[in-house]
């Protein structure tokens, strides 16, 4: 995984990468059927970037009408680069490089043979030159599209849960170098940490499991005004499936638009895990929560669905 980690490095550290040069290097991985992935240019007030999606076939996925099923990996982050104001790869591509590493290797193993039972789904975008904004404890990479417009091309209908990974440095709350796992987020509750996704985590990195608090305002949608300890559970926002954050995490605070603060082998590790992840849940041995503590949550104390929506304004309290 390292291999395709450090070339995926060397492509994305460009001002003029696209997410066409981001295909070229997956079609490569698939081999001579291609790798079927799509890109989609969104323009913004502040730019454009350009959304890659791939899917990657399982023996039994729902595409091809099987029973297994459906995992999404989706690389958050606000923008690879953040030219002109800084020159290089920003902390904040670790998201996109993990996804890209993930797709990878998944479209190289079925290449080979080695088909996993569902289908994965892997999403990011690409963006070179996205702003920066303020954020306490140190400044964010913002993006040139909104974060209801990334949710729009990076969630999908068919994901049937969410592996959201995301560069979570910037803050005081995740005092560990390496990758920390989130519990599990789904149509506004916070859920127990899947105790089988904590086991892979350790056996994948080899380091015991760490996990970090999640409040309520993370899972709410940005644009609401409260604090966000980033935007790696944003994806809960726009679906019905359970998600999960993957955290690239540091022992100090990083500035997401920081260069010079992107560790390969960590990325390589959260990369693995998706790998593992996918194979676990499309095969039906792993799953994101107990759906009948679920339901009966949802029972005894209501939907919190409301909470996936920006809510009400001021004006309406």
């Amino acid at each position: 995984m390292l291999k395709y980690v450090l070339d995926i490095v060397e492509l994305l550290d460009d001002p003029q990468v696209t997410g066409k040069a981001v295909v070229g290097y997956l079609d490569a991985a698939a081999g001579a059927e291609g790798s079927s992935a799509q890109v989609t240019t969104v323009m913004g007030d502040q730019g454009s970037t350009d959304f890659v999606l791939v899917r990657i076939p399982g023996s039994r996925g729902r595409a091809s009408g099987g029973d297994a099923r459906t995992l999404g990996v989706v690389g958050r982050l606000g923008g690879i680069g953040a030219r002109p104001e800084v020159t290089g790869l920003v902390s904040d591509a670790d998201g996109a490089t993990a996804a890209i590493a993930t797709a990878a290797k998944l479209l190289d193993m079925r290449r080979r043979g080695d088909v996993l039972p569902g289908d994965v789904v892997v999403a990011t975008h690409i963006c070179p030159s996205a702003p920066t904004e303020p954020h306490d404890p140190v400044p964010f990479m913002g993006s040139p599209v909104d974060i209801a417009t990334m949710n729009r091309h990076e969630v999908t209908a068919d994901m049937e849960a969410v592996l959201s990974i995301d560069t979570t440095k910037g803050n005081r709350i995740i005092n560990h170098k390496g990758l920390a796992l989130s519990p599990t987020v789904k149509e506004g509750w916070v859920l127990r940490v899947a105790e089988p996704l904590g086991e892979l985590l350790a056996v994948v990195t080899g380091e015991p499991l760490v996990t970090y608090p999640v409040t309520t305002q993370d899972i709410t949608p940005y644009g609401n005004g409260v604090h966000h300890i980033n935007s790696i559970l944003q994806p809960a926002t726009a679906t019905a499936a359970p998600v999960v954050g993957l955290a690239v995490t540091s022992a100090a605070a990083v500035p997401g638009c920081q260069t010079g603060a992107s560790h390969e082998s960590d990325i390589a590790s959260a990369a693995r895990y998706a790998v593992e992840v996918a194979k676990g849940f499309g095969a039906g041995s792993l799953d994101f929560h107990d759906p009948v503590e679920f339901d009966n949550l949802v029972h005894r104390y209501g939907s919190l669905a409301h909470l996936q929506t920006l809510g009400r304004t001021t004006q309406e309290v």
